[in-house]
Parts: structure tokens; sequence; C-alpha cells
């Protein structure tokens, strides 16, 4: 009866690992899928103890072991036969910008910050929003992004904002020669335009200058 505790302990705990690192998400494992993670994470802990820990019998610990590896085994079969599984265990892309315009609801629903995006960018080489043709979240975690050709104006994220914060508008006041920008979406106004009390898009009251990037 004991080991047939340990059987079903390993399988609830898998499970209970499994939901938690969903709804974690999928960025802090970056290379691994989330099986492969969960493997990694199930097989070092039953190892570990057999290891360190006398009073821990190696049978025991071989049971264990056993049962993780026949879940992944499992798991990579249904996920290969089934779709709704891959979804639900390794999640699904997700577009976060479209045509220089940030996706704000796909931003909620994975819980990714602005500033988190923005890095990500950089890291590219985006200068401003309006590079960006297409920007996906990965569902390794990843962020893959596609060029505009050619650039067009938009959201300054670099230099980034902690460092040098953006110039921003005030609502009503006129500007002649200068687009704006949504601080929060990137949405670009053409001028000559007064500040809009608020982004049509999404809400946001902070403009700043759109600029193209050389």
């Amino acid at each position: 009866m004991f080991y047939l505790e340990i059987v079903f302990r390993s399988c609830v705990i898998y499970a209970y690992a499994l939901i938690l690192i969903r709804w974690v998400g999928g960025r802090g494992i970056a290379q691994m899928s989330t099986v492969e993670f969960l493997l990694v994470i199930a097989l070092g802990s039953a190892v570990g103890d057999a290891m360190f820990y006398p009073e821990v019998p190696l049978f025991q610990a071989m049971l264990v072991i056993t049962v993780v590896v026949f879940i992944n085994k499992f798991l990579d079969r249904l996920i290969y036969q089934f779709s709704f599984a891959e979804k639900f265990v390794d999640g699904e892309t997700v577009e976060v910008i479209r045509n220089g315009v940030i996706n704000v609801s796909s931003l909620r629903r994975t819980r990714i910050g602005r500033n988190e995006l923005f890095e990500s960018l950089r890291e590219q080489g985006v200068v401003n929003l309006g590079e960006v043709r297409q920007a996906y979240l990965e569902s390794s975690g990843r962020f893959s992004i596609f060029r505009s050709k050619p650039a067009r104006a938009g959201l300054p994220i670099e230099p980034a904002w902690d460092v040098y914060p953006p110039v921003t508008f005030d609502p009503d006041t006129p500007v002649d020669d200068t687009a704006l920008a949504c601080c929060t979406c990137g949405v670009v106004l053409p001028a000559p335009v007064k500040v809009p009390p608020a982004c049509l898009h999404c809400g946001g009251k902070i403009w700043t200058s759109a600029t193209v990037a050389r």
C-alpha cells in the first residue's frame, strides 16, 4: 500500500507542478518545453533525495523516478496526438504587436509588462515600434520579431525610459509639426494635431513624439 501511495503522490505533485508552471507562464523556462522542465525538476528531486538522505530507500526513489518518466512519456504521446493537450501543456503563441501597435489585451492576458516587452525589442536592435510589423510571444517564452520595410514613425523605446523619460504632451495642446505616439499602445497620430484626451485604441492618456528609425 505504501508503494501505491508513492505512485499517487508522484502523480498529484506532478499535476500540481504542471498547473503552477502553466499559471506562471513560459518565460521562466526559456529553452525547455514545459514537459522537459517538469522532468528535470522531478528527476532532480527524486535522485537528489536518494543520494543525500540515507533514510530514503533506494527502491522507493527508483519507483518515483519510474513514475515520473512514465508520466513524461504519456504526456509526450498525448501532446503528439491531441492539439488541445499541446495547447494546455505548452501554451500558445500570442501576437503582442501588429503594425507598430501593441496588443494591450495580449499583454494583460500573458502578464507581460510593457518594460519587459521593450527590453526584448531593444535586445534585437529595435529603436521604436514603427520598425515592428509583427511580434509574437512564443510558447517557449521568447519573442519573435518581424520588421517593417521601410520603417514607419512609431513610439520610441530607445533610449530606455527608465534612463531618459520621454517628453510628453498635455491633452488639448496644439502640436504643429510633430506626429504623436501613445505611450501605452504606440498608436501614431499624424501631424498637425491637438493632443487628444485619450487614445481611442487603448484609452491611454500619455503622448510623446513619434520618431522614425534611421
